[in-house]
C-alpha cells in the first residue's frame, strides 16, 4: 500500500530532480569510501585464502587471479557491498524519515495536500538504483586489483599469470548478472527502510527500534532475493 503511493502521480515534477541528486550524493558518493575499503581488502583476502590452498602441482597459480575475480564479481560486489550499504543507508533513512513522523513534519505535508509518501521516498529509490550500480561496478574493479596487488607483492604469483587467471573464461554475464542483483537490492533497502520510518510512532526510542528493524529486515530480505535471482539468472 506504502508502494502504491509512492509511485502513485506527483503533485509538481520539476521538484524531484533535485532531490534525486541529493540522494545520490548521500546514497552513492558518500559511500564510495567505505566500499573502496571494504572490496580491497576482501579481494586481497580471497586472493591470499586461494594461495594458501593450492599447494599440490597440479592446481595452475593462475587459479589465483581466476578465484578472486569469479568471488568479487558474482557476489562480493553485489550482495556484501549491498549489506554494507544496507546498514549505512538504511538506518540513516529510517531515521531520518523516523524524525520527521515523530515531529509531525510527515503530517505537515498531508494537511498541505502533498503526497508525504511520493516527496520523501520516491527520490530516495530513484537515487539508490541509479548509483548503487555504479559503486558494484567501482567495486569489481578495486576488489580485482587490490587481490592483484597482496598476490604479486607477497610473492605467490607473477602478474603474467594473475593477469591470465583474471581473464580467463571471463563472461560479460557475470558483471550483468551482479549488476541486475544490485537494482533489486538497492529497491528492497530504500523501501523497507522508507516503510519502517514512515511508520514510526512515539519518541527518540522508538525512532532508533525502526532503524534497527530497518537493516535487520533489509538484511534478511536481500539474502531471500540473492538466493532467488542466483536460482533464476544462473541456473
Amino acid at each position: 500500500m506504502l508502494m502504491g503511493r509512492v509511485f502513485s502521480r506527483p503533485e509538481k515534477f520539476r521538484v524531484y530532480p533535485p532531490l534525486i541528486v541529493k540522494e545520490m550524493d548521500k546514497i552513492g558518493l558518500q559511500s564510495v569510501g567505505i566500499v573502496s575499503l571494504l572490496v580491497l581488502f576482501m579481494g586481497a583476502v580471497v586472493a591470499i585464502q586461494t594461495a594458501s590452498n593450492i599447494e599440490s602441482g597440479w592446481i595452475p597459480r593462475w587459479t589465483i587471479g581466476y578465484t578472486t575475480r569469479q568471488s568479487i564479481i558474482l557476489e562480493f560486489s553485489s550482495t556484501v557491498v549491498c549489506l554494507i550499504i544496507s546498514g549505512k543507508v538504511g538506518s540513516n533513512i529510517a531515521s531520518e524519515i523516523g524524525t520527521m513522523r515523530i515531529s509531525d513534519q510527515i503530517d505537515a505535508l498531508d494537511i498541505m495536500g502533498i503526497n508525504s509518501a511520493s516527496y520523501l521516498i520516491l527520490p530516495k529509490i530513484i537515487a539508490a538504483v541509479f548509483i548503487i550500480p555504479f559503486l558494484v561496478l567501482l567495486a569489481m574493479f578495486v576488489g580485482v586489483a587490490g587481490g592483484a596487488s597482496i598476490a604479486i607483492l607477497s610473492g605467490n604469483v607473477s602478474f603474467s599469470d594473475f593477469e591470465y587467471g583474471a581473464q580467463y573464461d571471463f563472461r560479460i554475464w557475470d558483471v550483468a548478472y551482479s549488476v541486475i542483483k544490485t537494482l533489486f537490492f538497492a529497491f528492497i533497502m530504500t523501501s523497507v527502510s522508507s516503510y519502517h520510518g514512515y511508520n514510526t510512532h512515539g519518541g527518540a526510542l522508538e525512532v532508533g527500534q525502526s532503524s534497527t528493524r530497518a537493516v535487520v529486515y533489509s538484511i534478511v530480505i536481500i539474502l531471500v532475493a540473492d538466493f532467488l535471482l542466483t536460482q533464476l539468472l544462473l541456473l
